[in-house]
């Protein structure tokens, strides 16, 4: 190597540190960003998190806000109606004489040039009676107010079942990554005992690579488990409104028990307590006020007022005394729209054709709930049955599995069946975690159908 060559090729081992050293710190730097914070959760909390944080809720207080201002709305217009105005009034006068036709011109009046005024008005008004219009205007905002609060009482269902949801699917996540992870140890040792068996010529090429297939094939369920979780847990971390990178961990399970419930008993819970049943009993209330308020728009109605007028022809802004007029008036006023008796028949057919599609939309509904609890209840009951027969199918894999073990270390069963029997515990266990993440998920919907899921 010549000496020209030397700098050159320290030039560049130097260019190749600078480009690691980058590529080194951008890693760091990468992996300090996206560092992701562990957090245990139990369910409640998580359910507490999602209603505080849950951007549809704070819609629907919107909504029960706006209904409340209505309400205070139509109470205000029950109160006294005032008005006021204070006026100025400037004229001039082309002609300085005025006679009335016919007279003599010595018994015209002189006019003066110009003239000011000021006058002035009070006027105070209040409804005494309007056929009980306002008293039904006063019902129907307070029921529509309840019924906006029914809705936010259902979206706040909604949003804790969703937030339930994703727990549990977390959970499953989680359940089946540990079942591969033990998997993978007792493939590894199973491949490892293999290859002894090889290397003393027990077991031929072939079976080495069977477990080494097996140990892949796991491998691939744990990568999709694990790209699985991330979006589960990604989705519960914007449910919540955690940060983004908060790696969260279930640490509350429970298994459900179905042995006191009752489906009749579950169905009359469900009827007293869905907010659907109650919003349609408050809008057949809302529908018979509306008649009411109808009808109500045929009677007569009263009213009182005073007035107070300031009349000021001196010119001046405040005058003098006994140069102004003041007079006061009350009276009442009786008035009756007697087109209503004809022009409202229509408005109370329709009134009443509305009222009939609320029931029967009741009705409806009262179906659809009490289909809704028994599904519910039979997915419970499946789900619990499902968990018992997993774990008898577990012990009996259990079983198997040690029995092929012991057999395949005495070359008495070949590779298949030992890898078989490990596949169909494997299998089991998985299947056994996601029956009682099934089973967790099926009691919160029955009392989401039973109306009792807070």
């Amino acid at each position: 190597m010549n000496q020209t060559s030397i700098p050159i090729m320290q030039n560049k081992l130097l260019g190749y540190t600078r480009v690691s050293i980058t590529a080194l710190l951008l890693l760091t730097f990468s992996e300090v960003s996206f560092a992701q914070t562990k957090r245990a959760i139990t369910i409640t909390e998580a359910i507490e998190l999602g209603k505080q944080n849950s951007k549809q809720l704070k819609l629907s207080q919107s909504r029960i806000d706006e209904a409340v201002s209505r309400y205070n709305q139509t109470l205000d217009e029950a109160l006294p109606k005032a008005s006021a105005s204070y006026t100025y009034n400037h004229a001039n006068f082309l002609s300085s004489r005025f006679a009335l036709p016919g007279t003599a011109d010595s018994n015209a009046i002189d006019l003066p040039s110009k003239a000011d005024a000021f006058i002035g008005t009070v006027s105070v008004q209040e409804l005494i009676f309007a056929g009980n219009k306002l008293r039904y205007a006063k019902q129907s905002t307070n029921l529509l107010t309840e019924i906006a609060k029914l809705g936010a009482s259902q979206e706040e269902d909604n949003v804790v079942y969703a937030v339930i949801n994703s727990y549990y699917n977390l959970y499953k996540v989680q359940q089946s990554e540990q079942v591969v992870v033990q998997n993978l140890k007792s493939i590894d040792q199973q491949l490892k005992q293999a290859q002894q068996f090889f290397s003393q010529g027990l077991v031929t090429k072939n079976d080495v690579l069977r477990f080494q297939l097996q140990h892949n094939t796991i491998e691939l369920t744990g990568v999709d488990l694990e790209t699985n979780k991330k979006i589960v847990n990604y989705n519960l971390d914007i449910l919540l409104g955690l940060p983004e990178n908060t790696e969260l961990e279930v640490s509350e399970f429970k298994t459900p028990s179905s042995s006191d419930l009752i489906l009749t008993n579950l169905i009359d819970t469900a009827l007293s307590s869905r907010e659907e049943i109650r919003e349609y009993e408050l809008r057949n209330t809302l529908a018979e006020t509306n008649i009411k308020t109808i009808k109500a728009d045929l009677s007569p109605t009263l009213s009182a007022a005073a007035n107070m007028y300031y009349i000021n022809p001196s010119g001046k802004f405040i005058p003098q005394a006994n140069t102004f007029l003041a007079p006061v008036s009350v009276g009442a006023t009786l008035a009756w729209n007697i087109d209503r008796i004809w022009t409202n028949k229509n408005k109370i057919s329709e009134a009443r054709i509305q009222k009939v599609e609320v029931e029967n939309t009741r009705n409806i509904t009262i179906d659809q709930v009490k289909t809704e609890v028994n599904r519910d209840y039979q997915n419970l009951t499946r789900s619990l049955t499902r968990i018992k027969i997993l774990q008898n199918s577990i012990e009996q894999a259990s079983e198997n599995d040690r029995i092929l073990e012991s057999k395949y270390r005495n070359n008495i069963a070949s590779v298949t069946d030992r890898i078989d029997a490990q596949t169909q515990l494997f299998q089991s266990q998985i299947n056994l975690e996601l029956a009682k993440a099934d089973a967790g998920l099926a009691w919160y919907t029955l009392q989401k159908s039973t109306g009792t899921i807070k």
